[in-house]
């Protein structure tokens, strides 16, 4: 594949710190290399198989090659050169680049190139590909080494630096910038009162301190990282990953290093005893789009998911477009399609599945038990394994012999086994919906068959009792289940309802109105009609066969209710019905359950035994296999034993019950892990995932530092390759990392492609800047914080931000950093600065994602019917206003307010978010119903909190809003709108309460509607100022 990027020579003038006189000397890197990368590389470049005329321009030997009596480059000598004498050709079959590649080059560019031939035409390896070198800052010396380096430039440009920003400027700026949140009033007079010179640092460390911090900066890694929480593919099914996204947060937190923030993510896994931080920190490379769509090739996608992780690693850690040599050596890089695929084998070996399952925990998972639980689930387990003991002697001494291999069969029999009499079974725990469990006694009150009955009154309403859990049922073939009711004449409900849980409340059988009762959907076995209401006054034998509920035979029934809608009713013996072949009921014949349909049987198996035994005929089994299954099927499923095994069942039953308990409540998380034993990897043919190739083995890209030596006992490993990255010596990584901080807090890179470091990416603003940083960034350790505080304590990051015509045409993207950082917020930050400071922001750190407000049916149209994210179902409470960190991310639906303001779907790495200007954005922030609720809100503060006057109520929410109070002029453009919206809802009042109604959260009833309506279109107003949607 091929990128483009054209560099034009006006915009060079700014970027590059030389001044382009006719005398001075031309750099190949700076100056040529991106003319050639341009327009001469995809043919005369790295890439072997695509090169013409076997004619090389990226490198020294190739352009000064004999062709044959001639060269490409005569250093010196443009007359002799032939790429001059072609660049320069008139002649549309000799002219180089040729007309139909539409890439001609300008005036200057040509002229250009002419000199570097005149001046000697030497070569340079690229810039980005040789160590650092930490250069002395530019003399006079700034107090922070960042401003030196900027403002020898700046000098040299013939401009001078912006003054500092005013104190409330720069509270609101660097708030917002390092915890996402604006602040408060008292944060700011705290701040303009302290006088000392060293408030602005004290200031930054206050805010370095606090959790928002690591919440804010964790959202520009989980870009990177392409954190999400759904699948991605198909089904786009939920996936547990947000301990990760909590890990991030808590590392930023506590100021990991880089060097282990990289090891982890790229190996926790791999070190010695990892901790469980480390190992939630492996799921860097499990947060890829995956699939588990029916006819998906499991090679391809194990291929694809290889392909994803080393193309993101390459791009989050050396700012690569890697990618480009997936199918081919690299165009315009020196990465051979052997060196990808060397990378590649790396991440090859995974152990992750091909399909996910559709499920919320595809392995490897860890669980993220507390201590506390660890504990019981140990005595628990204990508790299982001597009860299952037991269960195992009894199946051992089955004295077993299949129904269908006797001579003659046995008899056909009509049996009913009940469920329900006298109690509920063993080892359920009964609850109830209403008032609580009563009983009928013998002789006082209905009761149909032994001692008791249960009964129930609910005067027009719905009430059950019912219970799931600790005890089991098998459906037998051709079963018909029987319950028996008795309707009080003088009380008479209006539906009633039994039902049965099968890992859901999926079964139900309904006499009366079922839409009264209201669960399940109608004309389904979710909800099975079977006529009017039963004879009151006396006991009735109500009978549904099993088929028709969806009970299938072999099922297992752990938990039934019985309900109603008003009335009184009384419930007794509840059961099933079957007429049993033995020789031919699969509850009585292993044989005949073998000798079902394979997906059918595999489905009752526990997944070990199922993953054994897939894709195989019984024939083919190993006599282990064989015996597991038989084991499994007596002890389970085979009918006669169940007088035999059911109270060891019921004995179990509440062990196992408070085990899933806890494994239900426990947080799990995706964490990488590698096979016992490594995939051989091969370069890929075109990136077809079945043209395996030449074979390859681990390494690294041969223009960069190698390996340390293998290790005598075990092949190179993913830490290996993290340790490779963060050795100090490598020439990417700390560039590309203080690179992308830079990006964060100016805007713009010193690298403006800052994903790709290579030949098609912009060369460095500020060459030595950058080194000094990368270098100071490694001798410091590796701190992040460190690196944060010496970029926003810096004269650079503290200026002013406004800029005079004349710079802003000259300098358009602020490049020279002669003025300070303005950019429009980010969608996070939007909508966090509005629920911050109307005082609805929940600060609740870390767990699920939330699914805060949405427009209604946003899932549905991309949303497959069997998909546990088809349908959007909004929160309630607190989950509406959590900060957007938390928001629930479905990658092929994602949330309309991330969207709209350039966030990522996530499902590949981002480096840098676009930063687009709409009106749908205008849109939505006046508009969305998080923006109008959170107005509402701040205007509510504003009348409380803002005093007595309209006008000081206006001067305090401005002050809230941008840290500064309002000029005369603009208070009064205020209280104009105000007084407009005043006039307006004392007419109109039903318009003002339907504006104050917006949202969850109840508007203040001690404020007139027509008032509150008033004010919160100005505190609207005020939220959609350019100055507090855009960082000044």
């Amino acid at each position: 594949m091929i990128f483009s990027y054209r560099v034009a020579l006006p915009v060079l003038a700014i970027l590059h710190p030389w001044s382009g006189g006719a005398e001075e000397r031309l750099s190949f890197n700076r100056d040529i290399r991106p003319i050639f990368s341009n327009a001469c590389f995809a043919c005369h470049g790295f890439d072997a198989k695509e090169r013409k005329a076997d004619l090389r321009l990226d490198t020294n030997e190739g352009a000064r090659a004999d062709l044959g009596g001639y060269a490409a480059i005569v250093p010196g000598d443009p007359s002799n050169s032939e790429a001059w004498q072609r660049i320069v050709s008139d002649d549309e079959d000799e002219v180089m680049p040729p007309p139909e590649h539409h890439k001609p080059l300008t005036s200057a560019e040509k002229e250009t190139i002419r000199r570097w031939i005149e001046q000697g035409a030497e070569y340079q390896q690229h810039w980005s590909f040789v160590a650092p070198e930490k250069v002395e800052p530019p003399t006079p010396a700034a107090p922070n080494p960042i401003d030196s380096f900027l403002q020898s430039r700046i000098q040299k440009e013939g401009l001078i630096p912006a003054p500092e920003a005013s104190k409330e400027t720069l509270i609101r700026r660097v708030t917002l910038d390092l915890t996402g949140l604006p602040p408060t009033p008292a944060e700011v007079e705290a701040f303009l009162a302290d006088s000392t010179p060293s408030a602005f640092e004290t200031l930054v460390d206050g805010l370095l301190s606090r959790v928002s911090y690591g919440e804010h900066m964790a959202r520009y890694w989980l870009d990177l990282a392409r954190y999400a929480d759904t699948h991605g593919l198909h089904l786009d099914n939920e996936r547990s990953m947000w301990p990760y996204r909590d890990w991030v947060v808590k590392a930023f937190n506590e100021n990991v290093p880089f060097d282990d923030f990289t090891r982890w993510q790229l190996a926790g896994d791999l070190l010695e005893k990892p901790t469980r931080d480390q190992l939630v920190a492996s799921g860097f490379n499990r947060c890829n789009v995956t699939t588990s769509e029916g006819g998906s090739i499991a090679e391809e996608w194990v291929y694809r998911y290889a392909v994803d992780r080393t193309s993101t690693t390459v791009e989050v850690w050396m700012g690569l477009t890697a990618g480009c040599a997936v199918c081919h050596d690299h165009k315009f890089d020196p990465l051979s399609a052997k060196d990808y695929y060397s990378m590649y084998s790396f991440f090859h070996s995974a152990a992750d599945p091909a399909m996910d399952g559709n499920k919320i925990d595809t392995p490897p998972i860890l669980k993220l038990t507390t201590p506390e639980d660890e504990k019981r689930l140990v005595e628990l387990a204990a508790k299982i394994s001597a009860v299952d003991e037991r269960i195992a002697k009894e199946v051992a001494a089955l004295n077993y012999a299949d129904p269908a291999t006797l001579n003659p069969a046995p008899p056909v029999t009509q049996t009913e086994t009940i469920w329900f009499e006298d109690d509920f079974p063993k080892g359920a725990s009964p609850q109830a919906s209403g008032q609580p469990l009563r009983w009928n006694e013998k002789g006082t009150a209905p009761v149909l068959s032994g001692n008791r009955s249960l009964v129930r009154s609910s005067p027009g309403a719905v009430a059950q009792d019912f219970w799931s859990g600790g005890a089991s049922f098998t459906v037998p073939a051709n079963g018909t289940i029987f319950v028996h009711a008795h309707l009080d004449p003088a009380s008479l409900p209006e539906g009633i309802m039994i039902q049965f849980h099968t890992g859901g409340w999926k079964h139900r059988a309904v006499w009366g109105d079922g839409d009264k009762i209201g669960f399940g959907k109608a004309g389904t076995i979710e909800r099975v009609d079977m006529g009017p209401l039963p004879k009151a006054g006396e006991w009735v034998r109500l009978e549904v066969p099993a088929a028709k509920l969806g009970l299938k035979a072999g099922m297992k029934i752990d938990g039934f209710a019985f309900t109603q809608y008003g009335g009184t009713v009384s419930w007794d013996r509840l059961g099933v019905a079957a007429q049993t072949n033995p020789a031919k009921d699969p509850g009585w014949s292993l044989k005949v359950w073998l000798e079902q349909n394979q997906g059918k049987r595999n489905d009752l198996l526990p997944d070990s035994l199922r993953d054994l035994v897939r894709g195989k005929k019984p024939a083919e089994w190993s006599e282990a296999e064989s015996k597991s299954v038989k084991d499994f099927w007596l002890g389970n499923l085979y009918a006669g034993a169940r007088s035999q095994l059911a109270p060891l069942e019921a004995e179990k039953a509440p062990f196992a019950q408070e085990r899933d308990r806890i494994e239900k409540a426990t947080p799990i998380t995706f964490v990488m892990a590698d096979l016992p034993e490594a995939r051989a990897s091969f370069v890929m043919e075109r990136g077809a995932y079945d043209k395996p190739g030449e074979k390859v083995s681990r390494g690294v890209p041969s223009f960069l530092p190698p390996l340390p030596s293998k290790p005598s006992d075990r092949d190179y490993n993913r830490l290996d390759f993290a340790n490779w990255l963060v050795s100090g010596t490598h020439p990417l990584t700390a560039r590309v990392a203080v690179n992308r901080f830079w990006q964060q807090f100016f805007g713009v890179g010193l690298v403006k492609t800052s994903m790709d470091f290579g030949s098609q990416g912009e060369p460095p603003s500020h060459p030595e800047l950058l080194d000094w940083l990368a270098v100071t960034f490694v001798e410091d350790g590796w701190d992040m914080k460190r690196l944060v505080k010496r970029l926003v304590t810096s004269h650079a990051y503290r200026q002013h931000s406004g800029a005079t015509p004349e710079l802003r045409q000259r300098d358009p993207e602020n490049r020279l950093v002669a003025r300070g950082p303005r950019f429009r917020l980010d969608a996070e930050v939007l909508r966090d600065q509005a629920l911050s400071l109307s005082g609805l922001l929940v600060t609740t750190i870390g767990g699920k994602g939330v699914r805060p407000y949405q427009p209604e049916n946003i899932w549905e149209p991309v949303g497959f019917g069997g998909s546990n994210t088809r349908s959007y179902e909004q929160d309630k409470g607190d989950a509406l206003y959590r900060r957007s960190l938390y928001t629930f991310l479905k990658r092929t639906a994602p949330p309309p307010f991330l969207s709209s303001f350039d966030a990522p779907n996530r499902e590949q790495s981002c480096s840098v978010r676009g930063r687009s200007n709409t009106p749908l954005q205008a849109l939505q922030l006046m508009n969305d119903v998080q923006h109008v609720e959170a107005a509402r809100h701040f205007a509510q503060r504003m009348l409380k909190e803002g005093g007595a006057t309209p006008e000081e109520r206006i001067r305090w929410g401005w002050r809230a809003v941008t840290a500064r109070f309002p000029e005369t002029d603009e208070a009064a453009v205020v209280v104009n709108a105000l007084t407009q919206h005043r006039n307006r809802y004392d007419s109109d009042p039903d318009a003002a309460k339907a504006l104050i109604s917006y949202g969850e959260s109840q508007p203040d009833v001690a404020i007139p509607p027509s008032e509150l309506a008033a004010y919160t279109l100005v505190a609207n107003l005020l939220f959609n100022l350019d100055e507090v949607v855009v960082k000044n």
